[in-house]
């Protein structure tokens, strides 16, 4: 089948790609010259472990190219893909500035028919003004239908060529038809359904998991304090076919550009019809104050972080990303330097996006994990890359000024720390501090 896909960010660049690669024709358009021009030189924008390597071989076979030229998309592909960005408003509502752009651009320049495919992250009801604003550009037939995507960074790949299920939202029967046709080489699990609940369903499923998060990072701060082993707890749970396991995993909260982004926007959408949605304003409150565990541990240790070196390891949000967006990585050290600590931070691929974010003379990107902590206070593990567990625990003794370590992703078992004198603090397990011992958890009766 002949796609354009409007946007190379990650779902419109993740997604061109991986169906140029099940054999389609594929042109990924973007407004922005550098980004086109960067493609074209095969080179990557985006950090994605895999995409390179699977851009090079679909270019190579003329599956696949890179164009800033919209219409000349349009006019050569029978399904246009829509995966521009729907960044939040200052109130969190999602911004559809750039849907109704390229909605209207589609719409000046449809030859024939087309269909109109939104993969954005879109408020319920917009797939209708998306077709409203193509209706009043051109008198050619087309319609519209909603595929959200489900991928995670990082992941992006695996996820879109082996996906759980494809959600195809439509009235048109031969939209249904061509769709069914693009994405039955993936999955079987296809689920047909109507525009707006299509819509619905990506922000009803990533505000549930949000919410799993959220759960069990509760239940660890109970952990804490009680002395349970939150690992041990998710692992129960786990096993409950009803709960299931995946997200699970206690830490310091979610960020990047999906979780923060659409619980925010599902908020508005129930109070634009009145509807307040207390639990998930209680998730996302959750979330904002667990990375904020930190600094609460690291003071309860230092006392004053004032004139303290610390030393943070890992600033995407995810490992196998260079996303910094909503990374808790960004509050934690502004908040180390407003209290006046000095900061020397690393992370394997996401340090070139974080110093466009933060500068600050106080605060220094380092060239290696070992640079990061070498004499500093204390180190803080915020991002869990595989080359961070890697590490022997006594050379890190050796190069840290005081063995002090807040593991915000529970990397470290306690088999590890046991050969060494760390002041260690992870989330919502047992004490396992081998330098200075806290006291002794509260038993309840």
């Amino acid at each position: 089948m002949k796609l354009a896909v409007i946007g190379t960010g990650y779902v419109g660049l993740v997604s061109g790609v991986c169906f140029a690669h099940l054999g389609n024709e594929v042109i990924c358009v973007d407004k922005v010259n550098e980004k086109i021009e960067m493609l074209g030189r095969g080179e990557v924008p985006i950090y994605e472990p895999g995409l390179k390597e699977l851009i090079d071989t679909n270019v190579e076979a003329g599956r696949l190219r890179f164009s800033t030229d919209l219409a000349d998309a349009v006019n050569k592909s029978d399904i246009v893909i829509l995966a521009v960005g729907t960044p939040s408003l200052p109130n969190g509502e999602a911004n559809l500035t750039y849907i109704k752009q390229a909605a209207a651009e589609i719409g000046a320049a449809i030859n024939d028919y087309k269909v109109i495919v939104t993969k954005s992250t879109v408020p319920v009801g917009t797939n209708e003004k998306v077709a409203a604003i193509i209706a009043e550009q051109t008198n050619q037939r087309f319609d519209v239908a909603s595929v959200p995507e489900f991928l995670r960074e990082g992941s992006a790949i695996r996820d879109t060529l082996n996906p759980d299920r494809i959600v195809i939202g439509t009235t048109s029967e031969k939209a249904q038809e061509w769709l069914t046709q693009l994405h039955s080489p993936l999955t079987d699990n296809i689920l047909v359904t109507d525009i707006r609940s299509a819509e619905m369903i990506k922000y009803a499923s990533n505000a549930f998991l949000a919410t799993k998060i959220s759960f069990i990072n509760e239940i660890a701060n109970i952990c804490e304090k009680v002395g349970a082993d939150v690992t041990k707890v998710a692992e129960g749970m786990g096993h409950d076919n009803r709960i299931g396991r995946s997200f699970l995993k206690a830490g310091i909260g979610y960020g990047g550009s999906c979780f923060p982004k659409d619980t925010q926007a599902l908020i508005q959408i129930a109070g634009h019809v009145d509807y307040e949605f207390k639990l998930l304003k209680s998730v996302v409150e959750v979330n904002q104050d667990q990375r904020f565990n930190v600094i609460r541990k690291l003071e309860a240790i230092l006392d004053d972080l004032q004139g303290k070196t610390i030393a943070i390891w890992g600033l995407a949000f995810k490992p196998e990303t260079d996303d910094i967006r909503d990374a808790p990585a960004v509050e934690i050290i502004q908040t180390l330097l407003q209290r006046g600590a000095s900061v020397k931070a690393y992370d394997p691929v996401a340090t070139s996006n974080f110093s466009r974010l933060i500068s600050h003379p106080q605060l220094k990107y380092c060239d290696s994990k070992e640079e990061a902590v070498a004499n500093a206070d204390a180190l803080c593990l915020l991002t869990e890359w595989k080359e961070f567990a890697e590490i022997s625990l006594l050379e890190l003794e050796g190069l840290l000024r005081k063995p002090i370590l807040i593991d915000g992703r529970n990397v470290f078992s306690e088999e590890e720390l046991s050969q060494t004198s760390f002041i260690y603090y992870s989330v919502g397990r047992p004490n396992m501090n081998h330098g200075v011992r806290d006291e002794s958890p509260v038993l309840l009766f």
